[in-house]
């Protein structure tokens, strides 16, 4: 068995935030007519592109960021990362730009490890990864009015034990230490 696209109606905007909007999108399955009683309507977050990166220094240590989150009402632990703007010429560069506005620190290289859907059912959006290499500290932190940041440096090798133990829990950031450890060859056991 194929599975086929469903037909979208155009879709209708039912509420907008600063950082998304929510859309009412009806569609059609595959195999139904057109009338309007086999349409099913879906809703779906409309959102910018977001990036994160992990940045290493040269001593092998990342540079993690610890921030309030008020999804889940609790500080996490994270690598920086952010919404790729409108100005941003790439997500390359938006990753650079929340690795110096969020830390203060500047990378020698910033290699991409690839992209993912945060969430297919119910996101348009993609979350590209990086990895930034050489960082260091050059730059004073430049946070947005939503943000209140602490920089903390941890071993790479102490990245795996942090991740089982719930010390960190953002599945985007645990994808985006998979794909260091399998694109790249980077080793967490030193």
């Amino acid at each position: 068995m194929t599975i086929r696209p469903w037909r979208k109606l155009p879709p209708e905007l039912l509420t907008s935030a600063k950082v998304f909007s929510v859309h009412r999108e009806r569609a059609f399955p595959p195999d139904a007519d057109s009338n309007e009683a086999a349409a099913r309507d879906f809703y779906v977050i409309h959102t910018p592109d977001w990036v994160n990166v992990i940045p290493l220094t040269p001593a092998n240590e990342v540079v993690l960021v610890e921030q309030y989150r008020h999804g889940v009402h609790q500080v996490t632990l994270e690598i920086p990362g952010g919404m790729v703007d409108a100005e941003d010429p790439s997500p390359a560069a938006a990753a650079a730009r929340e690795l110096e506005e969020e830390t203060g620190y500047v990378a020698t290289s910033i290699e991409p490890l690839g992209d993912c859907h945060p969430n297919p059912a119910i996101q348009n959006n993609r979350c590209y990864s990086f990895v930034a290499r050489g960082a260091q500290k050059l730059k004073p932190t430049r946070f947005d009015g939503n943000e209140d940041l602490a920089v903390r440096l941890v071993p790479l090798k102490d990245i795996p034990a942090l991740i089982t133990t719930g010390a960190i829990t953002h599945a985007l950031v645990i994808v985006a230490f998979h794909r260091l450890s399998l694109l790249t060859g980077v080793r967490y056991d030193g």
